[in-house]
């Protein structure tokens, strides 16, 4: 049976796109770049070997000569720099406009149908703000009036945070759903987000496996539709579900940190994941071919967001040490495509996401695969064009 496997590493982007600025980004974003430069190098010996050295000046990751995969830069083509427009181009799906941002916070119209819908009398916030800094700046009133923690970014976000043990996780949840129905027509926003937290040694901590993302519903078929409609089986790892509300996968399951969705990407691949239990839509049995589709998200979340260096080259060289397991398992029926969605460089000034251009490599075992250099890619579309052709649908 004929796989694909596409791990995106969340907002590695590498390089200021042209029309940077029109995002208020500057030409000097470099996530993968600046990263490596900022920690002294990266230790990324198997990403090394696949050509990411060969993609710009990452220190401590020379260029290699004879590489084992396929690699290049990817441009994107849609309007826009967040989670939800980067994957959907990287399934075949192109935007022309880009979602509503809300710089100034959204409007009162909105607040007040939220506050009416869900019930909840008033609500905090309501600016666009760090995650981590908004709930230590307003915990202590969150915790007196019981009012939901609403706050935007750059992104086009409606971002919801409620410490578990004043406001329920369920009723967390159920708040997204209202947020995202009136969240449509001229105030339609990317994604709705669930940010629980508690406190942890008497500091606000979010809980990062119960996050979740309700996107607005892709408006046209993706590749995974035209996988799934084939035959095909689309396994969905991390917000992979979340991002395309579930068109397109017949399996999905949520991970609470990069080692969680590398570790079930392995079992995938291994075929030791208990599909029974996270099977969400009908797919043909035996199935024709198969899409393991992972999203890695600490490095955009945790890191990031949060001009944490350090901790986001920690996180690129703890995929790179667990590649080998993934790669070493894989047989000639696989491809492996790594990637990004966007940018988040942490060295820069801001906390939001930076339009950038992504690295793509390409690695796989069949007799017929030669490594080379892909050199400068039009869009993140070629992922869904390459994965069609290998997979036959």
């Amino acid at each position: 049976m004929k796989r694909a496997i596409i791990m995106v590493i969340d907002s590695m982007g590498c390089g200021a796109m042209p029309d940077c600025r029109d995002y208020n980004d500057i030409p000097e974003c470099n996530t993968l770049c600046n990263v490596a430069k900022a920690n002294g190098g990266l230790h990324l010996p198997t990403m090394q070997k696949m050509g990411i050295g060969n993609l710009g000046d990452v220190k401590g990751v020379p260029p290699e000569k004879d590489t084992i995969a396929q690699y290049g830069i990817m441009k994107e083509v849609s309007k826009g720099k967040d989670t939800t427009t980067g994957h959907w181009e990287i399934a075949g799906l192109v935007l022309d406009e880009p979602f509503k941002v809300y710089p100034q916070g959204f409007p009162e119209d909105v607040i007040n149908e939220f506050i009416e819908k869900t019930g909840c009398k008033g609500i905090l916030g309501n600016y666009p703000a760090s995650g981590t800094k908004i709930i230590e700046d307003l915990n202590d009133e969150h915790h007196k009036t019981k009012y939901p923690i609403i706050y935007t970014s750059a992104d086009s976000v409606f971002q919801i945070a409620v410490d578990v043990d004043v406001i329920p996780l369920n009723e967390l949840y159920r708040m997204c759903h209202i947020a995202r129905e009136i969240l449509t027509g001229e105030n339609n926003v990317s994604r709705v987000i669930a940010r629980p937290y508690h406190i942890v040694d008497g500091k606000p901590t979010r809980i990062s496996k119960d996050r979740r993302d309700y996107s607005v519903e892709p408006p046209k078929p993706t590749m995974l539709n035209d996988i799934l409609n084939s035959g095909g089986r689309v396994i969905g790892i991390g917000k992979i579900e979340d991002i395309y509300v579930k068109s397109g996968i017949s399996h999905a399951i949520h991970t609470g940190s990069n080692r969680e969705g590398l570790e079930l990407t392995l079992k995938a691949v291994t075929n030791t994941l208990e599909l029974d239990k996270i099977k969400i839509a009908e797919s043909k049995e035996p199935s024709q071919c198969e899409l393991i589709f992972t999203n890695l998200v600490d490095t955009d979340m945790l890191y990031g967001h949060r001009n944490d260096w350090k901790g986001y080259g920690k996180a690129i060289e703890e995929i790179d040490a667990f590649l080998p397991q993934i790669m070493e398992k894989m047989t000639k029926d696989d491809i492996l495509f790594i990637t990004a969605d966007h940018g988040c460089d942490p060295t820069v000034p801001g906390t939001d996401h930076t339009r950038e251009q992504v690295p793509i490599l390409v690695y796989s075992k069949a007799d017929d695969f030669k490594p080379a250099n892909l050199g400068i890619l039009p869009t993140f579309a070629y992922v869904a064009d390459e994965v069609k052709k290998w997979l036959g649908v």
